[in-house]
């Protein structure tokens, strides 16, 4: 990657910490760190007092502070940045950059460390912090000098944002943190520096790749995770307008299973080209094979990873029709302006029709589930009660958790703007998720939907967003288990051998929650929960509503079937 775009500024830092916050400022974006407090970056705490430029927003764990830096960039475009402590601190985050790894995130992890001069010596949570991230970061790598700090966040951010998106890491020695530097020392970088590095689509390979399109009988194009955003999917809009082929994102672990996606498996089967938009060609898609899809199927694959584009074309061999280098937003803009100016958006019609049907899909059995007055609530009836929430609100965020709730709640709730897990499949981020999104729209409307695993997760935060004065409703669906992996005990080995799976019954999360200062609200059955879901969004806190669900599993869409 060349250097970063330099120019000089002549504010004069006190010390490291100061430059580096300084540097977080340099790109315009008015962002929060989302952190947790430790020995190793005082110094920047107290470098942040009386900025006006960033917050410091303060978290109950590390892991959470990196969902929420994650959520806060999948809404705004922006690199988000969390900033923890050495040690075990840098280890609990890292946990959370396997989420924004696949989810396609620039996030900024930054970690306070042992100092330089203690290297080798056994310093105070000494560990090899940058080799940790590594596997879960684009990069990952430690700061050695103050002077060097602005420069490395601009790297940082550029490399963060360029390609594939995804988190980066950098480690900050206490040391180099609290060092005194001079103005003078420092080549500040330029506003330009930290923005991506794009890679276009060449025209001709624009061309080719509209050419194969044409001539294919049941093309479908398919977009990857950094596409699934509510700015990316705007983008898809326009490359759909122009080929008159809708133009699904994945970036469910359930791949072509994924709920959200209606009857999309079925539309992948009968497939005679698959174009991939920046979506690694991996489990998802089962590896590209029969009987997911046709065996004469053939494949364009277009990323910016030179090594995925190695992998897709060791898995495909004959049937990888063209292959080029390009990141996915170019290679959209690129195939929308060629379409266009050739006007091919009615060649592929009834194909088109049939792929609309197919993804809005679902079981009309559904709409006969109903859930008995006093009982546990089906999560159909649930997303039903949920969605009229949804619907008043123009700029509404659905924050959806994994897990079987939370399939049910991809596949049939909507909203302007939805973040998911993703395909990494952790659960746990939708708390601090729901954190992250209201920092980045205040004015929006943020519903999370999680199940009773998830919320012994981070169910701290709900202390985070009381102090931080960040409403939104968390609905928890209790069904007293871990019902995703229950549900595979039961497939896979009976119900005499499901072991380990439950939970205590009926746990009173909504209470947890009121005695950190939210508002809670316990439902028991179907129709108690339009008037606890009125009350928890007129609060004005951030609420929980705990509701007693069936344990159902998660929905896998089939035209035919229920």
């Amino acid at each position: 990657m060349p250097p970063p775009v330099l120019s000089q500024r002549t504010a004069k830092p006190r010390r490291g910490a100061d430059a580096l916050l300084d540097a977080l400022g340099r790109d315009g974006a008015r962002r929060p760190v989302f952190t947790l407090s430790g020995n190793h970056i005082m110094s920047v705490f107290d470098a942040a007092i009386g900025r006006d430029d960033l917050a410091l927003a303060h978290m109950r764990h590390e892991a959470a502070a990196v969902h929420a830096a994650d959520a806060w960039a999948r809404l705004t475009g922006e690199v988000g940045v969390a900033l923890v402590t050495a040690g075990q601190g840098h280890a609990n985050a890292a946990a959370a950059l396997c989420t924004a790894m696949g989810g396609e995130t620039p996030v900024l992890l930054l970690s306070g460390h042992a100092a330089l001069s203690e290297l080798g010596l056994g310093g105070f949570q000494e560990m090899r912090q940058a080799d940790y991230a590594a596997p879960v970061t684009k990069a990952s790598w430690m700061v050695r000098s103050a002077a060097a700090l602005p420069g490395e966040v601009a790297r940082a951010s550029r490399i963060a944002r360029s390609g594939r998106p995804g988190p980066v890491h950098l480690s900050l020695p206490a040391d180099v943190l609290e060092a005194p530097v001079d103005a003078g020392a420092i080549v500040w970088p330029a506003a330009e520096a930290f923005a991506a590095e794009e890679m276009p689509l060449a025209p001709r390979a624009a061309a080719a790749v509209l050419a194969e399109i044409a001539a294919a009988a049941r093309p479908l194009l398919v977009a990857g995770p950094a596409l699934c955003t509510s700015a990316g999917r705007r983008l898809l809009g326009t490359l759909e307008t122009a080929l008159g082929l809708p133009v699904p994102g994945m970036e469910s672990p359930r791949g072509v299973n994924d709920p959200s996606l209606g009857a999309f498996a079925e539309a992948l089967a009968e497939a005679d080209l698959v174009v991939l938009l920046g979506k690694p060609l991996d489990f998802t898609l089962r590896f590209g094979r029969a009987p997911a899809v046709a065996p004469g199927c053939r494949w364009i694959v277009l990323d910016p990873d030179p090594a995925l584009l190695a992998r897709a074309a060791r898995a495909l061999g004959e049937r990888l029709a063209f292959a080029a280098l390009a990141d996915a937003s170019a290679a959209v803009r690129a195939l929308a302006a060629a379409a266009g100016a050739t006007g091919t958006a009615a060649a592929h019609a009834g194909w088109a029709a049939d792929l609309r049907t197919a993804l809005a899909h679902r079981p009309a059995a559904w709409d006969a589930v109903v859930s008995a007055p006093g009982a546990p609530v089906h999560p159909i009836g649930l997303c039903r009660a949920l969605q009229p929430f949804l619907d008043r609100h123009p700029d509404a965020v659905l924050v959806s958790d994994g897990g079987e709730i939370g399939q049910w709640a991809q596949a049939l709730l909507r909203a302007p703007h939805r973040l998911i897990n993703g395909v990494a499949g952790a659960i746990g981020p939708s708390i601090p998720f729901a954190i992250g999104a209201k920092r980045a729209r205040p004015e929006s409307p943020v519903l999370a939907v999680l199940g009773d695993g998830t919320c012994g997760f981070h169910m701290a935060e709900f202390d985070t967003a009381c102090r931080l004065g960040l409403p939104f409703v968390a609905v928890v669906g209790n069904d007293s288990r871990w019902n995703a992996e229950y549900q595979i005990q039961l497939r896979q080995y009976g119900a005499n051998r499901a072991e380990g799976c439950a939970l205590a019954p009926a746990t009173r999360y909504d209470l947890a929650a009121a005695a950190l200062g939210a508002h809670g609200e316990f439902v028991t059955g179907i129709e108690q929960l339009p008037a606890a879901l009125e009350r928890a969004f007129a609060s004005g806190r951030p609420a929980c509503v705990n509701v007693l669900i069936e344990g159902a599993p998660a929905p896998v869409v089939r035209r035919g079937a229920a």
